[in-house]
């Protein structure tokens, strides 16, 4: 991947979006807490050069590597990270999913009113898809990582991205036979309207 971003910096390669599915492991961002990190036997620990804390990837949950190029999209962080929200939002929405976000947390969350609130009575919210990315050279690698069925028991062994009282959920866990298929063609459906939006705000300024 990162040998990717290398190449497509200096004009070699084209950019490229990869769909993973990885074996169960944590991933720890240039944020990462070691007292987020709760089970440390309990799976390989990844020490990654993205941004954010700890995470956990796994069969079920679709890991999404944006390898684009900002140079050709604005140079604003800030609003592609956004369009990497809206583009998750997009897509679940497919499902009858409504993903939200929050400035004081990252990644996209669901609503789930049938779940006590929290004891400070803020509404509860699970999270169902969290981004982390890195730079070279105004190239983006890492992305975004969406919960179709992982088990996710497994996030017990860290606090995700350092958010505690709100929990995680799936598309499965929502109640939803959604398959691994199903997301990416939804992926692929939105990608083009996400992005097109962000050229658009590049190109009128």
């Amino acid at each position: 991947m990162e040998d990717r971003a290398t190449e497509i910096a200096a004009g070699r390669a084209d950019e490229a979006i990869w769909l993973l599915e990885h074996p169960p492991l944590y991933t720890a961002g240039t944020s990462a807490n070691a007292a987020d990190l709760h089970d440390p036997g309990r799976f390989l620990v990844y020490e990654t050069r993205r941004g954010g804390q700890y995470t956990y990837h796994g069969p079920g949950q679709r890991v999404v590597y944006t390898l684009l190029d900002l140079n050709a999209r604005g140079r604003d962080i800030r609003r592609f990270v956004g369009t990497l929200e809206a583009w998750v939002i997009a897509a679940l929405d497919e499902f009858n999913v409504t993903g939200v976000i929050h400035a004081d947390r990252v990644g996209v969350w669901v609503a789930r009113p049938e779940k006590p609130p929290l004891p400070d009575g803020t509404a509860r919210e699970d999270k169902i898809a969290a981004i982390g990315i890195r730079l070279r050279k105004w190239v983006s690698f890492h992305g975004i990582s969406i919960n179709v069925d992982p088990d996710l028991s497994h996030f017990d062994g860290i606090v995700p991205c350092g958010v505690t009282g709100h929990g995680v959920t799936s598309l499965v866990d929502l109640g939803l036979p959604v398959t691994m298929p199903d997301l990416d063609v939804a992926l692929h459906r939105q990608f083009d309207a996400a992005f097109a939006r962000q050229t658009r705000a590049v190109t009128t300024r």
